[in-house]
């Protein structure tokens, strides 16, 4: 194993800790730029409460409301120069993972002179990639996208139908406050469908990795286990503040870096086919990948069977004849789409009133934006424009 692992985030965990916001902002600046999303942590109090403490700690307040689940360019664009029209020296993002990529962005855009959209990698030949930002400060209310400490945000262009990422050092957090409490609310729908992206998160990367990993994997399958024991408690009674906690901290760890890190990863293909998907169809984003992760796991399975023999012997406790025993993997898969299914998430594209018109576009869509040098999509099975077909037909 190689590697680099850097993650400069400060986590402030636990219950209560929305009311140190005021405390770790005032460290970075006076004038914040607040992003948030749209209106319900307005109408539980959590903005009130934030308002007050930065307040109460000198630091002056200017909204960027109304960031849309799917984080739009334009958004981007406003919350920029917002900014810059009133010397804010710092970004804060209080929602979830929408309204904290949207403030990455902005924390960049707001020091540079072009269109934002020139940062986000798309397909075209020059990628501007920012090498400063306005510190930034995370405070998630949803669990779910991990995107409150690491350094990538992922925006869509309503415009050109195209949705894709960026992930660059300058983006990382300043300070991540995670409070549990500020999760109790979150309806029971949206609290399945964080479990669902947080597990996402950790199987691209356990999947598509390279070599022997056997410290990284049993991080991953910790992850994994806690979300799928504490998620269907989270989901049944919001107000269990132990089962939130759990699964704030396991969406965390889910993407901070060191699940990952020495898996060599080959790439995140789930993610890349649902951003293509999501852009035209504008759905939430863990709802593509729910229907999507199954599908293309049976796809992976036929070239990484070992792998997925562990997923379901670890996991699932599924018995295996050897390593390569296909009959085990795809019953480890089809358990897991059951688990899905159990906490309310759709697992196909019929049941979104989605049909199969466009299935040659979103694959050549997919390869346009993110392709390797023979024009593959990158996984640990690199994928072509029929492999992608493929998978999304099996979604339907």
């Amino acid at each position: 194993m190689k590697f680099e692992f850097l993650n400069p985030t400060r986590i402030v965990f636990g219950a209560g800790s929305l009311s140190r916001l005021g405390e770790f902002a005032s460290r970075y600046g006076k004038r914040a730029l607040v992003v948030t999303g749209g209106g319900s942590i307005k109408r539980n109090g959590t903005f009130d409460r934030a308002i007050k403490s930065l307040k109460d700690a000198g630091v002056s307040v200017y909204e960027c409301a109304g960031v849309e689940p799917n984080p739009r360019i334009t958004s981007v664009r406003r919350g920029a120069e917002t900014a810059r029209q009133n010397g804010c020296d710092m970004v804060i993002a209080v929602g979830g993972g929408s309204v904290m990529d949207a403030s990455k962005v902005m924390a960049a855009a707001a020091l540079y002179d072009g269109d934002p959209w020139n940062m986000i990698l798309h397909g075209q030949e020059k990628v501007h990639v920012p090498t400063e930002a306005l510190p930034i400060t995370t405070v998630p209310t949803l669990a779910a996208t991990g995107s409150e400490t690491n350094c990538g945000a992922v925006i869509s262009n309503e415009e050109t139908q195209e949705k894709s990422f960026m992930m660059t050092e300058c983006l990382y957090p300043k300070v991540a406050l995670l409070d549990p409490e500020l999760t109790m609310s979150v309806p029971k729908d949206q609290t399945a469908y964080g479990v669902c992206d947080l597990i996402t998160h950790v199987t691209e990367g356990y999947f598509n990795g390279t070599g022997n990993t056997p410290i990284q994997d049993r991080f991953a399958e910790g992850v994994i286990l806690t979300a799928m024991e504490y998620g269907p408690k989270a989901i049944a009674d919001g107000r269990d503040l132990d089962a939130r906690t759990q699964v704030q901290w396991a969406a965390s760890v889910a993407l901070i870096g060191w699940v990952q890190s020495g898996a060599g990863s080959m790439g995140s293909p789930v993610h890349m086919i649902e951003h293509t998907v999501s852009a035209y169809h504008d759905i939430t984003h863990a709802t593509g990948l729910s229907i999507i992760n199954p599908s293309w796991m049976r796809f992976a399975a036929k070239t990484n069977t070992s792998k997925f023999v562990q997923f379901a012997e670890r996991i699932f406790g599924l018995p295996a004849k050897g390593p390569e025993d296909m009959e085990c993997a795809l019953s480890g898969i089809d358990r897991f789409e059951e688990f899905l299914k159990s906490i309310g998430c759709l697992t196909r594209f019929s049941e979104l009133g989605i049909d199969g018109k466009l299935i040659g576009t979103y694959a050549k869509e997919t390869l346009r934006i993110m392709h390797d040098d023979k024009g593959m999509l990158q996984a640990r099975t690199p994928m072509s424009e029929a492999d992608i077909v493929e998978v999304l037909k099996a979604a339907l």
